[in-house]
């Protein structure tokens, strides 16, 4: 149930980051978001393991933002160089 959390945050903060990076994706709405579910799992993955912070938590939420604005960073850093 934990991880259906964490898809269900990923996929608000995948969207929230798609909001925030502004400018046209090379892959799409649908990727993008998956892309910044993908970010914002691994950040509450990590932010939890490291101890910094229990599930749950708001903290937790702001990690995932910034997780799946990383993602979506470095998606576009490496799709625009291709």
């Amino acid at each position: 149930m934990e991880l259906l959390g964490w898809i269900m945050t990923g996929l608000l903060a995948g969207a929230l980051a798609r909001l925030v990076m502004l400018g046209r994706d090379p892959g799409g709405c649908v990727v993008t978001i998956l892309l910044g579910m993908a970010g914002a799992l691994l950040a509450a993955f990590v932010g939890q393991i490291m101890g910094f912070y229990a599930p749950g938590q708001r903290a937790s939420f702001i990690a995932a933002v910034l997780g799946a604005i990383a993602v979506l960073a470095l998606y576009r850093w490496f799709s625009v160089r291709r």
